[in-house]
C-alpha cells in the first residue's frame, strides 16, 4: 500500500505542505510511506488532456442542467480555469495508475495533513470503492450537516452523506484524502469517458457512483490553512 501526495514542482508552498503530510503521516504511525506525486500545471495540462482523449464538459460561467446524467452543474470559482482543469488531470492519472497498478492507494493534494493513525484493513476491507477519510469541516459546503451524519453513525464507515437536492453532485468532504481502489478507480475512469471532464470533486459524487462512495465516520485528516492554488 502507497500513498501520494499532488505536488507542484518548483512551487515552495506546494512542496514545503507536502513535506509537512509526510512528517505527519509518520508522526502519527501509519503503516505506508507517502510520495510526492508530480502535479499537472496549466503549462503541460493540454498535453496530458490529448494523451488520454479527454475534453472538459463542465460550465464555466452559467449553470446548466447535463442531460446526460441529470445533473445541474454549477460553476467553481476560479480565476485560471486551466489550474482547475489541472487539478483533475493531476487526480485522473492516479486514477489510471491505480487500474494499471490493480493495486488500493492513498490520494492526497498537498494541504492535507494527519491526525490520526488509519485502520488501513478495515478501509481494505469496506465494500466502498472510494473511501473519504478527510474532516469535513471547513472542506466542503454544508461541512456541519456532513459532520453530523458521520459522527451520529455508529458505523465505521458509512456512504457518502446526501446534504443537499438530488440534481447537486454530492461527494467526498474536499477530496484532500481518500483511499482507492482499482473497482473504484475503473469506475471513475469511466464516468470521465461517459460524462466528460470536471472538477473532480463533481464528477468524483454518488449520483455518477451510487454504492461506491463512502466515508469514514472517524475522520483522519485535516486541512493545512493555506491559499488555493486551484481557485486563484
Amino acid at each position: 500500500m502507497k500513498g501520494y501526495v499532488i505536488t507542484i514542482r518548483d512551487n515552495k508552498v506546494s512542496d514545503s505542505c507536502a513535506d509537512n503530510l509526510i512528517k505527519s503521516n509518520s508522526e502519527v504511525g501509519n503503516d505506508f510511506s507517502i510520495e510526492k506525486f508530480d502535479a499537472v500545471t496549466p503549462d503541460n495540462y493540454k498535453t496530458v488532456m490529448n494523451h488520454y482523449k479527454i475534453k472538459w464538459t463542465y460550465p464555466w460561467e452559467h449553470t446548466r442542467l447535463d442531460l446526460k446524467s441529470g445533473l445541474l452543474l454549477v460553476p467553481y470559482r476560479t480565476a485560471v480555469p486551466e489550474k482547475r482543469i489541472a487539478c483533475f488531470l493531476s487526480h485522473y492519472k492516479l486514477w489510471v495508475q491505480c487500474v494499471e497498478t490493480n493495486e488500493p492507494m492513498f490520494i492526497f493534494e498537498h494541504d492535507a495533513i494527519f491526525t490520526d493513525k488509519v485502520d488501513v484493513d478495515q478501509l481494505v476491507c469496506s465494500k466502498y470503492g472510494i473511501i473519504g477519510i478527510n474532516n469535513p469541516i471547513g472542506a466542503t459546503r454544508r461541512s456541519k450537516d456532513f459532520y453530523d451524519i458521520m459522527r451520529n453513525s455508529p458505523l465505521p464507515i458509512i456512504s457518502v452523506p446526501k446534504i443537499d437536492d438530488d440534481q447537486i453532485p454530492q461527494g467526498l468532504a474536499g477530496n484532500s484524502a481518500y483511499l482507492l481502489k482499482p473497482s473504484g478507480a475503473l469506475k471513475l475512469l469511466y464516468a470521465t469517458k461517459q460524462y466528460g471532464a470536471w472538477p473532480n470533486d463533481a464528477l468524483m459524487c454518488k449520483q455518477l457512483l451510487p454504492n461506491v462512495l463512502g466515508v469514514t465516520t472517524k475522520t483522519y485528516t485535516g486541512l493545512q490553512r493555506i491559499q488555493s492554488t486551484t481557485t486563484l
